[in-house]
């Protein structure tokens, strides 16, 4: 990689358009300039707490402009954000904590229930509290003035379908370029206005903000989604852009009864692919729908369909963004022809430089560069994506990635159960909702399995319904054969 240095993000930008509208949240506007003086704040009052540049830190926050102040304040800093999925439960959060070695966490008193367990299971780790960050001492912080492209700005965890998740390296580079491709794709104009409801915490509403001080665009934050909100906000705010999932976008053409505003230009879907009736519906109301197929390992979308081919290609993803190439692969790591299904495999100055502390796996999942995403899909002749199946056993619920294997895990450490299979269904408002398949040894209750799932298990994971069977199917080698076991939906 070449040592490519730029100026810190936020420094920048706020040398080039000060009073420029940065973020609107909850009626309140904040400039790049008061953005920043906010940030600063908070990079003095945590490094009057013992941060300092290149280690790691847990961050588990909500959707709040004052979340935005510190993601910034870490990379004025030179921290390396842990940024944590705050449904997880406190087992699940204390896990990527301890894998990523983070010695500080970052969270705020909504979350008080967990991180009081998180201070049980991590004694070392140290907590800090933003409401308690105002009274803390602040110490003039020692500023990243540049950042070289390839250093460490973010780490977010994916579900492995092992079960246990994995650190993505997300470096500044990563998001720069994912910023870049995105423009470049969606075009940019000093009136736009994204508006993100997706959380903060995603790579989806973390990769709005980079493109927020990248560009120079006014974010508007909503802490949670409200389908009657968003469309009152996209008027008042003259909101030109929105990420989505089909969930969300769902609820939005249900609710629409008038066309959105002409500025508006494009719902970002992303999130796993869309009912074609869904989309069908969308054109009729004149709602423009971008498709993309993106991942945490991607900085967000990589491959984006634009809306002139929203009809022609409907239900396809689209062409790899500008800096970004895609190929399909077989099972011997050869290009596969036109309309041959295959492993979907990403390359671009986007693409993670791999996992955190996990060179084995880096090293199994990237060659030359090419990423292998294990999802599986196809090329047509004219080189459009087509996405078959989210990484074989994948389930996309309401945008949320959920791996069988992980809630298997959780199923079978109970004593009473002997083995489970877990497989998702496809549901109206969800997209697909996982069920279980569980053969046990006792007498047990739905209501009792429910309540140990919901212990261990973030609410998205918790499989919606249960199934009592004398024994999971499986294959010589073990592995579950879940088209059986879709075969006993069936």
């Amino acid at each position: 990689m070449t040592n490519q240095v730029m100026p810190n993000f936020i420094i920048k930008r706020v040398s080039l358009t000060p009073q420029r509208e940065a973020v609107r949240f909850e009626g309140k506007k904040y400039t790049f300039s008061e953005l920043y003086e906010k940030s600063y704040q908070m990079a003095g009052q945590l490094s009057g707490m013992g941060l300092k540049k290149g280690q790691y830190a847990g961050v588990l926050l909500n959707n709040h402009v004052d979340t935005v102040c510190i993601y910034l304040a870490f990379q004025l800093l030179g921290l390396r954000a842990v940024i944590l999925n705050n449904r997880l439960t406190a087992d699940e959060l204390a896990w990527q904590i301890n894998d990523s070695k983070a010695a500080f966490l970052v969270t705020e008193n909504v979350f008080l229930s967990k991180w009081e367990v998180l201070n049980e299971l991590l004694p070392k780790v140290k907590t800090i509290l933003k409401e308690e960050l105002a009274e803390t001492d602040f110490i003039e912080p020692a500023i990243v003035e540049e950042i070289n492209l390839d250093d460490i700005c973010t780490i977010m965890y994916t579900s492995g379908t092992t079960g246990h998740p994995k650190g993505v390296l997300q470096t500044y580079g990563n998001h720069w370029w994912s910023a870049v491709g995105s423009a470049l794709n969606l075009g940019l104009s000093e009136k736009d206005c994204w508006l993100c409801t997706v959380p903060l915490f995603h790579i989806s509403g973390y990769s709005i903000l980079m493109r927020s001080i990248i560009y120079g665009m006014k974010m508007v934050i909503l802490e949670t989604f409200n389908e009657r909100a968003v469309i009152e906000i996209i008027r008042s705010e003259k909101v030109t852009i929105m990420s989505v999932v089909s969930t969300m976008l769902n609820r939005i053409e249900a609710e629409l009864k008038d066309n959105l505003p002409a500025e508006f230009r494009c719902m970002l879907l992303g999130g796993g692919p869309a009912p074609k009736s869904l989309l069908e519906k969308c054109v009729s109301k004149q709602i423009p729908v971008f498709q993309t197929y993106g991942m945490t390992e991607t900085s967000s979308q990589i491959v984006t369909l634009s809306p002139e081919h929203s009809l022609s290609k409907l239900s396809s993803a689209g062409k790899p963004l500008f800096p970004s190439q895609l190929k399909i692969i077989d099972i011997n790591g050869n290009e596969t022809a036109p309309k041959v299904a295959g492993e979907i495999a990403v390359k671009g100055p986007n693409v993670t430089i791999g996992y955190l502390n996990r060179e084995k796996e880096t090293s199994e999942k990237m060659m030359n560069g090419w990423l292998s995403t294990g999802d599986i899909g196809y090329l047509d002749e004219e080189g459009f994506l087509y996405v078959l199946d989210r990484r074989s056993d994948l389930i996309i619920s309401g945008g949320e990635n959920v791996y069988p294997a992980e809630i298997e895990g959780i199923l079978v450490s109970h004593p009473a159960i002997m083995d489970a299979g877990v497989i998702g269904i496809k549901d109206d408002e969800w997209g697909e909702i996982p069920i279980a398949f569980i053969a046990a040894n006792s007498e047990l209750s739905e209501e009792a399995i429910f309540e140990f799932c919901r212990q261990k298990l973030a609410k998205y994971k918790v499989p919606k319904q249960l199934n009592f069977i004398a024994e999971i199917p499986r294959n010589a080698s073990k592995k579950i054969m879940r088209r059986e076991l879709r075969k006993l939906v069936e």
